[in-house]
């Protein structure tokens, strides 16, 4: 991904510092996990701006409490965490570009990776394993069929579900993102 266009999908000169870092580590992992055309790129530049606030946030935001969701209940069950309130929730909270959670999907997402992520789960901090991640998480999901087709809404719940009103989370800015990623990349 051109420095350039990556930086003019940006909302925030910060976004687009960050895009420093960023768009060469995009340029040399998307295509390995066939993020490879223009259309895909796109909606993947979109989701990933969305998650990230522009690739300044690696980590899921969120007190102990807020974390704790993640601890015990049946969405903890549901990603893999132990069932005891053993701070596996705040362990595995969502890291990287796109927030990978649970203690099954760092198993996973560290097995592709060959990356020790059940021991050493920051790692998922660093720009190149956030990347990487989720590159991952959107092969791992065939996210490539929304992208084929333009289906931003589906694209967008099979990454972060709905909302209260039955909508995609976030979604307003992912289509915003995603007009500002066909335009850089110089889709009709």
């Amino acid at each position: 991904m051109e420095l350039k266009k990556l930086q003019s999908i940006c909302k925030t000169d910060a976004g687009k510092k960050r895009c420093e870092i960023f768009a060469p580590l995009l340029a040399q992992i998307m295509p390995i996990w066939t993020i490879n055309t223009p259309q895909r790129q796109a909606m993947f530049i979109a989701q990933v701006m969305h998650e990230s606030g522009e690739f300044r946030y690696l980590e899921e935001l969120g007190n102990d409490a807020y974390l704790s969701k993640y601890d015990t209940g049946p969405l903890a069950k549901r990603l893999g965490n132990t069932p005891e309130a053993d701070g596996d929730g705040q362990l595995y909270k969502g890291r990287g570009l796109i927030q990978i959670t649970g203690k099954d999907n760092y198993q996973k997402c560290g097995h592709a990776l060959q990356l020790p992520l059940l021991k050493k789960p920051d790692l998922l901090e660093h720009p190149r394993h956030a990347v990487g991640s989720a590159c991952w998480f959107w092969f791992s999901k065939t996210l490539n069929k929304h992208a084929d087709i333009g289906a931003i809404t589906a694209c967008s719940i099979a990454i972060n579900g709905k909302n209260k009103q039955g909508t995609a989370n976030g979604i307003d800015d992912r289509i915003e993102y995603w007009k500002r990623a066909k335009l850089a990349l110089g889709i009709a």
